[in-house]
């Protein structure tokens, strides 16, 4: 069964609605999604109904912020119900964090010499279809391509945007173990989100690791999009040393992007997939 658990839609920071996401997944031949937007459910819905009349298996997703060390982490949470307590109020309260870290972000940047900036990027978002969340980093990106601050999104995220620059917001996320816990008491199966990408050295990733298990964390994302393949040897060698299991994903925003929906390296034979476990819950409520 080809999966992918890793994709953003327009609700998040995703460039296609959630229907068009799970459309496009299933021309890849991708037969189970998890849509995974940032401190959102809100494309779960819309993904869902467009997944049924494809005969998809879509499993709920979410991929929560949250500090650890000093950085933003990420946390996969998947088959949870979506009527748990706690994890609505999480959302919610992510929810106002990062309207609250936008206005951070246009505050810093106006002080640049680079006005407007949320009003541009709130622009660009709604061209991709209002969420009404609050636009993120690659909305800002845009914003300053088409204000001609930067050549492209790229220069953006390396000068202005990107981990420990200007616009590199954190202080609005729960604590990882905070995070872990929501998703647990939702029901959720847990996974680290592309333990590779936090530029971390290696014994501080391990530490990351070795909290992360000990606050309730179920697996590794060993393979994230087309991640090169030392980095999924390396995880491959955290996630058996830990007893972790592994899931895998595109971690799809765009077309054209860095990564396609269903295209990922393969992961290790003898690790354990954490997908081979959805079935053993049921959401207390559908979308």
């Amino acid at each position: 069964m080809k999966v992918d658990l890793h994709c953003h839609s327009s609700a998040s920071d995703g460039a296609l609605a959630p229907a068009v996401v799970v459309a496009r997944a299933h021309e890849q031949g991708v037969q189970m999604l998890a849509l995974t937007d940032h401190d959102t459910l809100e494309g779960l819905a819309e993904a869902r109904n467009a997944a049924e009349v494809l005969g998809m298996q879509l499993v709920n997703g979410v991929e929560l912020s949250c500090l650890w060390g000093g950085a933003t982490i990420h946390v996969l949470g998947y088959g949870f119900a979506l009527d748990a307590p706690d994890l609505l109020k999480a959302i919610s309260e992510l929810r106002d964090g990062r309207w609250l870290r936008a206005e951070e972000i246009s505050q810093r940047l106006a002080a640049k010499g680079m006005p407007g900036a949320l009003e541009g990027a709130r622009a660009v978002q709604q061209e991709l279809g209002d969420s009404g969340n609050a636009p993120a980093r690659p909305h800002f990106a845009e914003f300053m391509v088409r204000a001609g601050h930067v050549r492209d999104r790229a220069e953006a995220f390396r000068k202005w945007l990107g981990s420990g620059k200007l616009g590199d917001v954190k202080q609005h996320w729960p604590s990882l173990p905070e995070a872990v816990a929501t998703l647990r008491g939702a029901g959720a199966w847990v996974s680290l989100a592309h333990p590779w990408q936090y530029y971390f050295t290696r014994s501080k990733r391990r530490k990351l690791i070795i909290e992360y298990q000990a606050a309730g964390g179920q697996a590794l994302e060993v393979v994230n999009g087309m991640q090169p393949a030392e980095q999924v040897g390396g995880l491959a060698i955290l996630a058996r040393e830990f007893g972790l299991m592994a899931s895998v994903g595109s971690d799809f925003h765009a077309p054209g992007d860095w990564s396609e929906l269903g295209m990922y390296r393969p992961l290790p034979d003898d690790l354990s997939p954490l997908w081979v476990h959805f079935n053993d819950y049921r959401p207390a409520v559908n979308c």
